[in-house]
């Protein structure tokens, strides 16, 4: 079964094609990270703007480098949400239009569910039942994952993301956005033990999440010592050892509780060298087995939507073409 795979939920347009959930025959990103760099962050309104600009283009080149012809699609899928309701609109319409016109099946899709998915897109997949961590810019969470599309949430943050808190930190440090890419490479330059940040556990028998506290631990720093620049190396290396060190801990802890010997982390924060290294040093001790998508489907893609798409079409789901974006929910 053919998938062609549409993401639009926040800054990035991007299509793909998809075969039986696994095969990527073509993934296609256009970011607009230079559009938002000079803002610190998303503007919504452009990235609305920019996607209906991009759109078309990148599906077109996505089906051509496919190799396949669009008459040999057979279901379109698309991010339905979370996320920002302008973007997704761009790219939810604009598949709902070309499953129409071609007399294809649609699927709507969650985009932390694609998230948990792209694990299945590596070269070495988890087994059932696993525990995923998917960290990114929006959303940080643990979930005791039991099937393809059935998923029971153990904790999630309760204030900031970890991927936000790297952008706000990186940005107190006059380092730019987005702040995950350039913490991580300048952490290695500085002493994760010079300076030391409170590691925001909350609950060490529970699995929910807190990274406002950090973030404002470090402005605190930066406030109260005039010399931070000549730091900057180990404040960053600092911040980064304690976010790594609480979301290893807690999915490790969520894998041992679950009986799980499989991890997966999943999300842009994945991509993170660090958090990678640490969750498969710990995890090897535990004798667990951990499951990392490449650097280049940890971030918004869509081949993970068209793979959830496969998923959701095998068991005959479809989306009713009156269905809408919708900007927050619980996976």
């Amino acid at each position: 079964m053919i998938v062609l795979g549409i993401e639009s939920s926040c800054d990035e347009t991007a299509a793909a094609v998809v075969e039986d959930g696994t095969n990527i025959l073509s993934s296609v990103v256009s970011s607009q990270v230079e559009i938002h760099h000079a803002y610190g962050g998303v503007v919504p309104e452009l990235a609305s703007r920019k996607h209906i600009e991009n759109i078309a283009p990148v599906v077109n080149e996505a089906i051509k480098k496919s190799g396949k012809k669009k008459e040999d699609i057979h279901v379109v899928a698309a991010t339905q949400g979370p996320g920002l309701i302008g973007s997704l609109l761009v790219g939810f319409s604009f598949a709902k239009g070309y499953a129409w016109s071609m007399d294809i099946p649609f699927v709507g899709i969650n985009h932390l569910e694609a998230h948990i998915n792209s694990a299945f897109l590596c070269d070495d997949p988890p087994s059932f039942p696993f525990v995923a961590l998917l960290a990114s810019g929006g959303h940080t969470s643990v979930y005791h994952v039991t099937s393809y599309t059935s998923y029971e949430l153990m904790g999630q943050t309760r204030d900031d993301a970890a991927g936000e808190a790297y952008d706000k930190v990186s940005k107190m440090l006059g380092l730019g956005y987005p702040g995950g890419e350039v913490i991580d490479k300048l952490a290695k330059e500085g002493d994760p033990d010079s300076i030391k940040f409170t590691r925001p556990y909350l609950d060490k028998n529970a699995f929910d999440f807190s990274f406002s506290g950090i973030k404002t631990a470090v402005n605190r720093y930066i406030k109260t010592h005039p010399e931070y620049k000549i730091q900057t190396a180990d404040i960053a290396a600092g911040f980064q050892e304690a976010v790594v060190d609480v979301l290893s801990f807690k999915v490790i802890r969520a894998a041992l509780q679950k009986e799980c010997r499989h991890i997966t982390i999943v999300g842009g924060v994945a991509a993170n060298k660090r958090l990678r290294a640490k969750v498969r040093s710990e995890a090897a001790e535990k004798n667990l087995t951990v499951h990392i998508p490449p650097i280049d489907l940890c971030g918004d893609n869509a081949a993970m939507i068209a793979a959830t798409g496969y998923h959701y079409l095998e068991k005959g789901y479809r989306t009713d073409m009156d269905a809408d974006v919708y900007s927050r929910v619980k996976l």
